[in-house]
């Protein structure tokens, strides 16, 4: 990124910002390290207060459509209270925590269509004038890549990823949104589901991996949707036998007729129906109707070890890092080039 005149809060010949994120992967719940680089403008001004936003393109169902906005999942100041001299350069190094639940972006090094970004924002005079907006890579916790490992190998195919405005009931869910990760099954699977839906909720002392999975009707009854909640630990996960585990997951989602517990290292999981709504927005988390964010368009059918993530084109990879820019319009209106 270059430095983003800020021209909204004090006018022409104002400062100008460029935000650089340090190239070591984030995760959810670690930190996100980097350097806010300011350049003053025409005349000395004092900087009132200096904040990162993590926003994230979100996907929200209405009655009758479907639509997409962002929300700023986090909020930090980083620095204030100091004076910018004319035309003087000042770099502002800073360390956050990205929030358990922040949705993962990127697998073994592979886009899965999910946007995110960080956002920063000059307060001058009273007035906050939006900057920078870099985009936010996140990998996934080990346990969290265990579980889609696991299921890569027990042939599940990705098919897309996105975040849904709302809340699953009975879990801890903190942030506004969820993520969904869509798997299609394999053969011996395909007669009885459609799909799966994976979602992480992760704290730091341990992670829900709640699955929704889309059952097909028989002869004398139709298709529906079955949803457990497993607890497991981010400890011990190299000694776990993720695909004896994840498969019994799933065999227990096929044979049951509705939602039944899961249980896992002595953490009793739980069935979850609806979905509480959030800023007006109707969901249908349990409605048995396909939802897709912004997806890759390719199938991810190998995420195990040696595999990487299967096969995405380089094509469709850009597309999703084009989508960058799309994918916030209008956050940069104030900005400009210098």
């Amino acid at each position: 990124m270059v430095f983003k005149k800020l021209l909204g809060a004090v006018g022409v010949g104002g400062p100008s910002v460029d935000t650089v994120l340090d190239g070591v992967s984030a995760v959810p719940g670690g930190p996100l390290s980097g350097q806010v680089r300011l350049r003053g403008g025409r005349t000395d001004l004092e900087i009132e207060q200096i904040t990162l936003d993590l926003v994230a393109r979100v996907e929200a169902e209405g009655h009758d459509e479907e639509s997409e906005g962002t929300v700023v999942f986090d909020r930090v100041t980083v620095a204030g209270g100091f004076r910018l001299a004319e035309e003087s350069e000042q770099t502002i190094p800073f360390t956050l925590t990205l929030p358990w639940e922040t949705p993962v972006t990127e697998l073994r090094g592979q886009p899965l269509g999910v946007v995110l970004g960080v956002r920063t924002e000059l307060e001058v005079s009273g007035a906050r004038d939006k900057g920078d907006l870099d985009q936010l890579s996140v990998s996934p916790l080990p346990v969290q890549e265990a579980v889609l490992e696991a299921l890569g190998q027990l042939g599940w195919g990705f098919k897309s990823a996105d975040l849904e405005l709302g809340h699953i009931n009975g879990t801890g869910q903190r942030l506004p949104f969820y993520q969904e990760i869509e798997l299609t099954p394999p053969a011996h699977y395909a007669h009885a589901l459609n799909e799966i839906e994976v979602t992480f909720l992760a704290t730091a002392g341990g992670m829900d991996v709640v699955i929704e999975a889309d059952k097909r009707g028989g002869l004398f009854s139709g298709g529906h949707d079955t949803v457990n909640r497993f607890t497991v630990s981010h400890h011990n996960v190299q000694h776990v036998d993720w695909n004896a585990e994840v498969d019994r997951w799933i065999k227990q989602l096929v044979d049951s007729r509705g939602a039944h517990p899961g249980h896992y290292g002595g953490h009793h999981g739980e069935q979850h129906y609806g979905e509480q709504h959030y800023g007006g927005h109707h969901g249908d988390h349990h409605s048995g109707g396909h939802r897709s964010g912004p997806s890759t368009g390719a199938v991810v059918a190998g995420v195990a070890a040696g595999v990487a993530v299967g096969v995405i084109g380089g094509m469709v990879a850009a597309e999703v890092v084009d989508e960058i820019g799309d994918a916030f319009e209008g956050e940069e209106e104030e900005g400009g080039d210098e």
